[in-house]
């Protein structure tokens, strides 16, 4: 991820505060385009001023309640620009359960490319909405947690945050 100076135009963006420290989300009206975990080089403070788009409006709530553990799915319009090989990554990446985890060697062959597995992590490592397309689910086949662009203890702090019994 790269630096940048504010949201794309004719977007928008919302800071809400998490467990895993500030949140930032860039969308429009209708869709949700990138998340940035405060410790990335993407993160930038501050929600844009004026009124909330309902794609940011919705994103935020539901961010909320996933980490008031009364929300295991996500149900937002999210719009990621990517390759077509990364876009079935972050497709696959969403059919990981909520608490549970898959090696990269698994989600490689969850997207018909078995032999792909670094290219599998490096399309994790350049998903534009973590947490809404749950990359921090992928593990290293010797159980290790492998990386996470929010750092380890962020995956550390969402894997232990899916595996407490909700409220």
């Amino acid at each position: 991820m790269t630096a940048r100076s504010g949201p794309a135009p004719g977007t928008a963006r919302l800071v809400v505060q998490s467990p895993i420290g500030p949140l930032s989300l860039d969308g429009d009206e209708e869709t949700v385009t990138h998340l940035h975990l405060a410790n990335t080089g993407a993160w930038e403070a501050g929600s844009s001023p004026g009124r909330l788009p309902a794609a940011l409006a919705a994103g935020g709530a539901q961010l909320a309640e996933y980490f008031a553990r009364r929300r295991r799915e996500f149900s937002l319009p999210l719009a990621p620009t990517g390759t077509a090989f990364q876009m079935s990554v972050w497709h696959a990446l969403s059919g990981i359960p909520y608490g549970e985890t898959v090696t990269y060697g698994e989600l490689a062959r969850r997207v018909g490319r078995p032999a792909a597995v670094r290219a599998v992590g490096q399309a994790n490592g350049a998903n534009p909405l973590p947490i809404f397309y749950p990359c921090h689910r992928v593990v290293a086949a010797g159980g290790g947690l492998g990386g996470y662009g929010g750092g380890l203890d962020a995956k550390r702090a969402l894997l232990g945050l899916e595996a407490t019994p909700p409220r």
